[in-house]
């Protein structure tokens, strides 16, 4: 009996000590489990992660507990200040540099700053008011600026804090449009992630929809389009752009796009006489010039050009000048014995304005 007894103690430590020990080494993979996860969420996220790296833990607390203090209700702003500290005037010279005329477009893109200014302003009052409705259509002939003026405004509205990010994502309807079902989601969700904090500048916005084709799925786009700009104003600005004509019939058969279109700006053609000063301009970056003669051969050009069915205002201009400089440059090198100055390599003369092309070709090239 008492053997037995023995037996029943020896038996009953092994199980106690055992259990012990198992009850040591649950605790002490639950701490070790619980350290790699503390680990794994205050650790930077990689490079390759597709998220962005949450900032560490103690600059979040600080934003929290240091909010944006208001100015005082007797404190005072300067909108000079505030322009040179948003860095606006840069775009707006670079605007007028870049463009010639567009009056009333110019001034929208100012009234637009202005707002924005003011918003800043109101802020640090604790004035705060509703986000204001930024997508746009741009109307107008090709070559009249449309694309200039919207990367301009992206970076406006970059700098003025109204956007993430200030750049611009061309597409056009095959960026947006699939041509079978099914593809038409995926590639508008993609053309959108890529604009996402900046503009999407959609041109010939009009061929998104063609309602003589009961198999098209460029509604589908459209409607896509419609959610996230009124879902995603404070993330994206959305500018469509095309012939004002066959823009007005696009908004007419898609009203709940139209309604998203805060602002409208026609850009008109450009006059001859603004053609002229656009060709100067364009000269001047690249270290040309017209003689007189020239620029009256180039005035006379450009007037006929311009009732032609495919004129293409500041981009036939540029077209054009291009022609001219390959016709100097084909004149000067065909006499190579010659002396020419400088000023030979600058100027264009009437013989290297308009057609010209006999000219190009009736002779070999001499080097």
């Amino acid at each position: 009996m008492g053997i037995l007894a023995l037996l029943v103690a020896g038996i009953f430590a092994v199980v106690v000590l055992t259990a012990v020990a198992s009850l040591k080494r649950t605790r002490n993979k639950t701490a070790a489990a619980a350290d790699q996860e503390v680990e794994r969420i205050q650790a930077p996220q990689s490079a390759d992660s597709p998220r962005s790296p949450r900032a560490p833990r103690s600059a979040r607390s600080a934003r929290r507990e240091r909010p944006a203090e208001s100015l005082p209700v007797d404190a005072t702003v300067t909108f000079a200040d505030e322009r040179r500290l948003a860095g606006i005037d840069e775009v707006l010279d670079a605007l007028d540099a870049d463009l010639v005329g567009l009056v009333p477009v110019k001034k929208k893109v100012q009234e637009v700053a202005a707002l924005l200014l003011v918003d800043r302003a109101r802020n640090k009052f604790g004035l705060e008011a509703l986000r204001p409705n930024l997508h746009m259509c741009f109307t107008g002939p090709p070559g009249t600026g449309k694309t200039t003026v919207a990367l301009r405004m992206a970076d406006l509205l970059h700098r003025l804090g109204y956007l993430e990010r200030g750049q611009l994502v061309h597409a056009m309807r095959d960026d947006l449009v699939g041509e079978y079902i099914g593809q038409t989601a995926p590639k508008t969700k993609r053309t959108l992630d890529r604009a996402m904090g900046g503009v999407l500048f959609i041109d010939e916005a009009y061929y998104l929809y063609r309602a003589s084709d009961s198999k098209d799925y460029g509604q589908e786009a459209i409607e896509i389009l419609v959610q996230v700009m009124e879902n995603n104003r404070d993330k994206l600005v959305v500018i469509l752009a095309g012939y004002k004509d066959r823009m007005d019939d696009f908004f007419g058969s898609n009203p709940g796009m139209s309604s998203r279109i805060a602002h409208h700006l026609d850009f008109a053609p450009y006059e001859v006489g603004e053609l002229t000063d656009i060709a100067r301009l364009m000269l001047k970056q690249t270290r040309y010039y017209l003689s007189e003669e020239a620029e009256k051969a180039f005035h006379q050009y450009i007037t006929r050009q311009m009732d032609q069915p495919r004129f293409a205002n500041a981009r036939s201009v540029r077209n054009e000048l291009e022609r001219a400089r390959l016709r100097h440059a084909h004149r000067l090198t065909s006499e190579p014995e010659r002396n020419w100055t400088r000023d030979d390599l600058m100027r264009i003369e009437p013989v290297d304005i308009g057609p010209g092309i006999a000219e190009l070709t009736a002779e070999p090239h001499q080097f």
